[in-house]
């Protein structure tokens, strides 16, 4: 960590009361304290001064500064806020002034990542100060306070002290051989532990997941072989002309997408090329990616007219998304059903989607985020750390049952425990912290 002062503006870079100048960095308060008219040198860390910021002999604006000493801080080093207010002229003229003498202009999450390099909080939590920063809605909110306040960390650690127990035990075991039969400690103690310590491993992952369709949003495909009326529902479900709608079958040759709300569900909708037989080139790219899309969704609307008898290549979709997370529409009531297969029925043409909506959300009530609620890891690097580290106790595990020698078993143990150490980020290297850190925003 270089001792260089910080500074960026905290707050919105639009007019509003006021505005937060944030620096930090070893001697920030004595920095300060060369253009601020109140006395901060001597004063006790989180206090409030009432002052004037000063260029030369000008009064550049009326200001409140807090101060912050010691590694108690956010960032773990000195910290000060001006409080000015805030418009933007006067806003960027103080942040100009603190430029002039000497701070450099804080890099997007770099005080953020100095919390983090300087101890204060780990990587699970820096990570879920963004996470809180771009929420969506409820679900992602609590799963980010949950983060901050080190949930994560929490029971990371509890893995972690499960996993170093088998360890241990291992490892006396290779140290002091006579002490214990090896295969009587791999089936009465090691194999039960490792099994245990792997079903919540699984429970985590699996929970997980879940919990992000609610977070990032639900990955949706909406099907079916051409005018049918799929750009008709996306454009029901937007609210808004995203697709265009004619009768010209083929008409959608890629896909269109967009993003709906359905109360605290987030929808990341795709209305892909109608599926058929083609020899139109540019048509053909467009089926071959639909069919891609099938299988990478979390849900998949399925939709058929059904004002014409069922087709060949209705059945061929029917089989082909049959295996995925599917709901099958019946489109165009308003033209008479013909009643041939379980669906639900609309019309997307007259915005009569009420009961897809409903279906959706039954389908995905996965109850609120709480903080009692089981453990949930924040995001895609997180869970696939945990699933190497499953992965690996796996491969130990089977070693156990196979009774190989325990300083090979001990090797795969020692790979699951530093994913979990990585989760933390207790060992992330400087270009994977440059990537996470950068996704912030300034001033964080």
């Amino acid at each position: 960590m270089n001792d260089d002062i910080i500074v960026a503006i905290a707050t919105s870079r639009l007019e509003a009361a006021i505005s937060i100048i944030r620096l930090s960095g070893k001697n920030s308060i004595a920095f300060v304290q060369q253009f601020f008219t109140g006395k901060i040198l001597d004063k006790d860390s989180h206090t409030i001064t009432y002052g004037y910021i000063k260029d030369n002999n000008e009064k550049i604006d009326e200001v409140l500064v807090n101060i912050y000493r010691g590694k108690k801080t956010f960032t773990g080093e000195e910290m000060v806020e001006i409080n000015c207010h805030g418009g933007v002229y006067i806003t960027q003229k103080v942040l100009n002034l603190c430029l002039k003498k000497g701070a450099r202009m804080a890099e997007r999450g770099e005080f953020s990542k100095r919390a983090f390099l300087n101890g204060r909080i780990d990587l699970s939590q820096a990570e879920a100060i963004s996470d809180l920063i771009t929420a969506k809605n409820d679900y992602a909110t609590s799963l980010a306070l949950n983060g901050i306040q080190g949930h994560i960390s929490h029971f990371i650690e509890d893995l972690r002290e499960d996993l170093i127990q088998i360890i241990t035990q291992i490892e006396v075991n290779i140290d002091y051989p006579e002490y214990d039969d090896v295969e009587e400690l791999t089936a009465d103690s090691l194999l039960p532990r490792s099994e245990l310590l792997r079903h919540k491993m699984k429970r985590i992952i699996e929970s997980s997941k879940n919990v992000h369709l609610l977070k990032d949003g639900i990955s949706t495909v909406i099907i079916g072989k051409p005018n049918v009326g799929k750009s008709s529902l996306l454009n029901a479900l937007l609210n808004e002309e995203k697709a265009i709608v004619t009768d010209i079958a083929g008409t959608t040759r890629d896909v269109v997408e967009g993003t709906i709300r359905l109360d605290n569900l987030i929808l990341n909708m795709i209305d892909t090329a109608g599926i058929r037989e083609t020899d139109d080139i540019v048509e053909n790219i467009g089926v071959h990616k639909s069919k891609e899309l099938i299988h990478k969704a979390d849900l998949v609307i399925l939709v058929i007219d059904g004002s014409q008898p069922l087709t060949q290549e209705d059945k061929e979709l029917i089989e082909l998304s049959q295996d995925t997370q599917r709901i099958i529409v019946i489109n165009k009531k308003d033209q008479g059903q013909i009643n041939y297969i379980d669906g639900i029925p609309i019309s997307a043409k007259d915005n009569d989607i009420e009961p897809l909506i409903e279906k959706i959300k039954s389908m995905f009530e996965l109850g609120q985020i709480t903080s009692g609620q089981d453990d949930i890891l924040a995001n895609a690097r997180q869970i696939q750390l945990l699933e190497q580290a499953s992965q690996s106790l796996n491969n130990a595990i089977e070693a156990m049952k196979n009774q190989i020698p325990t300083d090979l078993i001990v090797t795969d143990l020692y790979e699951s425990w530093e994913n979990l150490k990585e989760i933390l980020g207790e060992r992330a290297k400087e270009d994977l912290l440059d990537e996470l850190f950068k996704r912030f925003c300034i001033g964080k």
